[in-house]
């Protein structure tokens, strides 16, 4: 709109020049005094739109100006706000750091307790199958000890028999 009035304004401008021109040629030429009011008229007329149109153009011209000043201002807010918006990332992002720092520290100090673990678990282990080969053979003592036990028991009643035959007959 502001290059269309400054067009229009230009057109308008050289219009009037050439009419003035024209004017003054007719003037020189002795131009009848109606020709010459009616030129007054237009030349009038045609100062008229400049004015007005001259006028619409400072009007666009400080209307664009308001425009170009909001916009900028928003701008400047929305800049601001990305600005915050970012620092505020920022922040985020090396708590993020930290915790996930510490939160390795406690995965490298779990693991290494795993592994001390794992150590005693094998360390168990060897000590269950000693345990369990000392307890077979604790076991295997025990069953032989109860059979000698058994043996024992037999023979001890066979001689209790063979003393309760022995006893009455060395009495009679």
């Amino acid at each position: 709109q502001l290059l269309e009035a400054k067009a229009s304004l230009s057109l308008a401008q050289a219009q009037h020049t050439l009419q003035l021109q024209q004017a003054k040629a007719q003037m020189n030429n002795m131009v009848p005094k109606e020709q010459f009011e009616q030129l007054q008229n237009t030349l009038r007329e045609q100062q008229c739109k400049t004015q007005q149109l001259q006028e619409r153009l400072q009007q666009q011209a400080q209307h664009t100006c308001r425009q170009l000043l909001r916009t900028q201002e928003e701008h400047e807010q929305l800049l601001q706000a990305a600005l915050e918006q970012a620092e505020g990332l920022e922040q985020s992002l090396r708590s993020a750091e930290a915790v996930l720092a510490e939160r390795a520290a406690q995965l490298r100090d779990a693991q290494a307790q795993l592994s001390r673990n794992k150590l005693w678990i094998e360390e168990l282990h060897g000590e269950n199958r000693r345990f369990a080969v000392a307890l077979q053979a604790a076991e295997l003592k025990q069953k032989s000890m109860e059979e000698k036990n058994q043996l024992l028991e037999e023979q001890a009643s066979a001689l209790k028999q063979l003393i309760a035959k022995i006893t009455p007959a060395s009495l009679n």
